[in-house]
């Protein structure tokens, strides 16, 4: 099962994945992007590689 969540050492909260996203992504208390869940989407996967830093990271959890 796939998962996603925002690596917050490379995030720039560039908003660029709440934008594409925002059912899936928000700002936190920290002012960077973290996954509402972690549910794996068409748009989740269009918002990681849209991410100028890579900070979105979807991994395969067996």
């Amino acid at each position: 099962m796939e998962k996603v969540h925002v690596d917050k050492d490379l995030c720039i909260a560039c908003g660029s994945c709440v934008a594409i996203c925002p059912d899936n992504f928000e700002f936190g208390e920290d002012n960077l992007a973290e996954a509402k869940t972690e549910e794996v989407t068409d748009d989740v996967r269009d918002a990681a590689s849209a991410c100028p830093t890579s900070a979105i990271k979807i991994e395969n959890e067996e």
